[in-house]
């Protein structure tokens, strides 16, 4: 069960052997992994930014269809946010009421903020920002917003959270430089990612 979880948490700098292993079955594997990190609130530590980033880096080698790349994890981020929406919207406010042991008290606050300060459209931001991104729908589900409201920035949200990152990994992914330092990539993507999280809570932080 370790070994499966480190698995996970690992397997943007692994892709080559899934895909080896297990040929088109990667695309659903991919699809389940991207689902899951956005669509519920107790997994926001699996790979999401540097997973598309490597799986368009085969693409563009061959091995992966960019299309199909791009339709399927558009389409599993945009179902996970609903997902994750709907849970939101039946837990309600009794989440913030007890402690629930799976779900960390402090990202949820952090989203909470986020969302009052920018509003709506912190569906869309909140894609480009780890952890928030995952917490992001169920607080939008928490507060009630209006569905339709929601699905439309959960849409264009999604669709250019997966198409910036399948563009980026399939142009600039197999760049002689990039290939050679593969794994220093993806943990720069991983920390880059962190930046803008980490300045918004440094800006909220009690005084």
């Amino acid at each position: 069960m370790i070994e499966i979880f480190n698995r996970l948490l690992h397997i943007d700098t692994e892709l080559g052997i899934l895909i080896q292993n297990y040929g088109i079955w990667t695309y659903g594997i991919l699809f389940l992994i991207i689902f899951l990190e956005t669509g519920f609130v107790v997994t926001p530590f699996l790979p999401g930014d540097s997973l598309v980033f490597a799986a368009a880096t085969f693409a563009a080698s061959g091995f992966l269809n960019p299309w199909l790349l791009f339709i399927l994890l558009s389409v599993a981020a945009i179902l996970g946010d609903t997902i994750n929406y709907w849970i939101g919207h039946r837990v309600g406010k009794k989440v913030f009421e007890r402690d629930r042991p799976f779900i960390s008290e402090e990202y949820l606050k952090r989203t909470q903020r986020f969302y009052e300060k920018h509003g709506k459209k912190t569906i869309i931001l909140a894609r480009f920002l780890p952890i928030i991104r995952t917490f992001a729908p169920f607080i939008a589900g928490v507060g009630k917003m209006n569905y339709r409201e929601f699905l439309s920035y959960n849409i264009i949200g999604g669709v250019l959270w997966i198409g910036l990152f399948v563009l980026g990994g399939f142009f600039f992914g197999n760049i002689p430089a990039v290939r050679e330092n593969f794994t220093l990539v993806i943990l720069a993507i991983i920390i880059i990612s962190f930046v803008p999280p980490i300045i918004e809570f440094w800006k909220h932080r009690k005084p």
